[in-house]
């Protein structure tokens, strides 16, 4: 009678009972009232290519990494896929590239999808793949699809909506592989239309990337590898121009004499950095014990307000002196908890680096006393 509603929702209720819950757009409705479902052709359209590219997906899957994959979960929607299978490690490239070249084969194939109702006890006896957990009645829907030298490449269980013909999927691109819990790993990946979008913004990515670094499309991964590596050895270079420059300690004599202090019988060299990275504190210590020969060096870095702090002992003090102890005097000047390492070095840190001199003090102290 001119009433509008839009769906928003079905649930299965009381057994067989399909309840559609949606809002009244226009005009009256009321109990008793006949209605025309109206399906949005090319979302359905979608979610059919999503649904069916699961259970191709299913198969491949089993067949490249082994029959202990089973399913744990999906999620399929107009716009992608998801599928959780149990598998104990990550997939690599290679596995990911053969399952979608199997699946996209089993597609091009264009091969009909049937439909069938039986027993499930019929089903499985036909190699239907039932899923554990789930729920059967007396009579089942088998889907069967995809073509394997005469034989259906996957038949499973399912209720819901399908494509007549596997090339009716058009494509189908795995964009990421993940653990979402212990033995469980997640696909996800788009199909027809959202597959092809994906793989046109993937390749205008690469001719970009081409362009900025003046070469072809096909030298990029070369070209990015030998960025990688000079980046690597000037990143080398300048961690020891500034190890050399911090352990110089601006022309002190070579045996770092002016630098060190005597405490307590211990010759000790106390130092604090802005902005030195700090995974460069154990190489610089290291360099400083060198330099003072016997004796105990503590440096500290300070990044964003934080402090980072290394304690070395020298090897005829180890026994007489111990890197974790002392590192720990400074780690709670600092403000921070504990720290670890060895009798000969350790490392803590602390949330104020405004305290760095007060970390040096504290450590002066305990090797006084």
């Amino acid at each position: 009678n001119g009433a509008t509603v839009a769906v928003t929702d079905t649930q299965k209720k009381l057994g067989a009972l399909h309840v559609h819950l949606g809002k009244v757009e226009g005009g009256p409705i009321s109990v008793g009232d006949l209605v025309a479902l109206d399906v949005h052709g090319i979302r359905r359209s979608k979610i059919r290519s999503n649904h069916s590219a699961t259970h191709l997906l299913h198969a491949a899957l089993r067949r490249e990494l082994g029959e202990h994959v089973t399913q744990k979960g999906s999620m399929v929607n107009a716009e992608r896929l998801r599928f959780d299978i149990s598998h104990p490690k990550a997939l690599s490239a290679d596995e990911i590239v053969r399952i979608e070249d199997e699946v996209n084969s089993c597609i091009r194939r264009n091969t009909e999808v049937s439909t069938r109702l039986m027993t499930p006890d019929e089903a499985i006896e036909q190699g239907a793949m039932a899923l554990f957990g789930e729920k059967y009645g007396d009579e089942v829907r088998v889907v069967a699809m995809g073509d394997d030298h005469g034989k259906n490449y996957s038949v499973e269980l399912c209720g819901g909506t399908h494509v007549r013909r596997t090339g009716d999927i058009a494509l189908i691109k795995v964009v990421s592989e993940g653990a979402v819990a212990a033995g469980v790993r997640r696909i996800e990946a788009l199909t027809g239309e959202a597959a092809l979008r994906h793989l046109e913004e993937e390749e205008k990515a690469l001719l970009d990337t081409a362009a900025i670094l003046k070469v072809a499309p096909a030298e990029v991964p070369a070209r990015v590898a030998a960025l990688m590596e000079d980046r690597k050895k000037l990143e080398r270079e300048l961690s020891e121009s500034r190890r050399a420059l911090a352990s110089g300690g601006g022309g002190q004599s070579a045996d770092g004499g002016a630098e060190a202090k005597e405490i307590g019988g211990v010759r000790f060299i106390g130092k604090t950095f802005d902005g030195l990275p700090a995974k460069e504190l154990k190489g610089l210590t290291d360099d400083l014990k060198a330099k003072i020969g016997s004796g105990v060096v503590a440096v500290i870095a300070i990044n964003d307000g934080k402090a980072s702090l290394v304690v070395g002992v020298t090897e005829d003090l180890i026994g007489k002196k111990d890197a974790v102890a002392l590192v720990r005097i400074g780690s709670e000047a600092l403000g921070g908890k504990g720290g670890g390492g060895r009798p000969d070095m350790a490392q803590a840190g602390g949330p104020d680096g405004n305290k760095a001199d007060a970390a040096i003090a504290a450590i002066e102290a305990a090797l006084a006393g």
